[in-house]
């Protein structure tokens, strides 16, 4: 698929072609919005169905490896509708893919069934497979390369802002008066309900507008795209990289979803468990904040110094956590989503590959990464059942670790290249 994309960034437009891309820009913060939103907002489900259902952290935890383990079983799929059908038209199935999921997770919801839940978010998660691909690849390519990391970053502001309205708005239906044996009301489905609607508006948008890039995507035949798959994997970086998002993902998720939890206990704060939910939102609140600063960081601060210096960072505030009592460890636990702000778009920018033809399917290796989601709170999980919730917070302190290394990689890599 060719990278010739309308870019806001690219010069010499005509005025039609600028419209088309501000308009191409405008639909792509809805779409990385609602997809924070929902991310933020199942995380809930984790401590929600453990009260409900009397669940042991290893078993709450499978419904982040449900909704995350499609990034691994639809990665490929997804890559190859990208390329066939185009961005638009893509993205537009992606969305449609979504409000069924979440339809059918507040059908699930009332059903009260463990196992109905997990295959709706499956299916939910089976849509914002497409949609990573296809959005993160179209803001990557377009615009001069060297800006990319700091376009993806200010789109995942957006992203960010979901997440943090999700839990804000979503922890007094998901997490108010559960306990063993209760049946989930019907007001707890409205979150997944309204995403619904907003997840159908978007498809129509998209689909009304899915013509608009016509003559700036070429599409591939399968030999291709095969002899592309393999090709992309030679490539170092992009392997670094994709273990990168790997422990990335991992650790985001895994404390976005076990803060909830941490927070409730009496050597934290001992608040109730919407009280708790909702300073879940403060973590993904840094994580935007962070983003749009970030931004602007990314255009003064070389790319791989920042993201090694926030890694490390990271580290230490993990580690506070799981020794400092009260308030201090509950906000040394916060103030990590203020880290994980740039690391996203700047590995995922980092490790894409120079020739833009293999962009979407590069973007299929960083996607399926996004498993470490579904891997990494498991691990988390089963460390927590044996040893205790705070001392598993080690997991997510080693993921960081990992990705301080790649950024001194990718440093020392571009030094060469200098």
């Amino acid at each position: 698929m060719s990278a010739s994309v309308i870019s806001p960034a690219s010069p010499g437009l005509s005025s039609k072609g600028e419209t088309l891309a501000r308009r191409l820009f405008w639909l792509s913060i809805g779409v990385f919005f609602i997809g924070g939103f929902l991310t933020s907002s199942v995380s809930l489900l984790v401590p929600q169905l453990k009260a409900m259902l009397s669940l042991d952290y290893k078993g709450a935890l499978l419904i982040q490896l449900a909704f995350h383990s499609s990034y691994l079983l639809f990665a490929l799929p997804a890559a190859l509708a990208v390329v066939r059908a185009g961005y638009m038209r893509a993205i537009t199935a992606g969305l449609c893919v979504m409000a069924a999921g979440c339809i059918a997770l507040a059908v699930a919801q009332g059903m009260r069934d463990f196992l109905v839940v997990l295959c709706a978010l499956l299916l939910l998660s089976a849509g914002q497979t497409v949609l990573q691909i296809a959005s993160n690849t179209v803001v990557t390519v377009i615009g001069p390369s060297r800006g990319a990391a700091a376009r993806l970053t200010l789109l995942q502001g957006f992203n960010s802002l979901g997440t943090v309205l999700g839990p804000l708005l979503s922890a007094p239906f998901l997490l108010a008066d559960i306990a063993p044996g209760d049946r989930a009301s019907v007001t707890a489905s409205l979150p997944f309900m309204a995403s619904g609607a907003i997840l159908s508006a978007l498809s129509i948008a998209y689909f009304t507008q899915r013509a608009m890039l016509n003559g700036g995507e070429d599409r591939d035949d399968g030999p291709v795209l095969t002899t592309r798959i393999f090709a992309v994997i030679e490539d170092r970086r992009l392997l670094w990289g994709t273990a990168a998002i790997f422990v990335y993902v991992g650790a985001e998720v895994t404390i976005g979803t076990l803060m909830t939890n941490i927070l409730m206990l009496p050597e934290r704060l001992a608040v109730t468990p919407v009280t708790a939910g909702r300073l879940v939102s403060l973590y993904w609140a840094g994580a935007m904040i962070g983003r749009f600063a970030g931004a602007w960081a990314i255009r003064h601060v070389p790319e791989t110094r920042l993201l090694f210096h926030v890694s490390l960072a990271a580290v230490i505030l993990t580690g506070a956590a799981i020794v400092l009592p009260g308030p201090a460890g509950a906000c040394a636990l916060i103030a990590i989503g203020l880290c994980n702000a740039i690391m996203y778009p700047t590995i995922y920018a980092l490790a894409m590959p120079r020739d833009a033809r293999l962009a979407p399917l590069a973007s299929m290796w960083l996607c399926m990464a996004v498993v470490g989601g579904a891997i990494v709170p498991m691990m988390t999980g089963a460390a927590a059942d044996a040893i205790g919730l705070l001392p598993s917070l080690l997991l997510p302190a080693l993921c960081y670790a990992g990705i301080a290394l790649f950024a001194r990689t990718c440093g020392t890599q571009r030094g060469a290249q200098a």
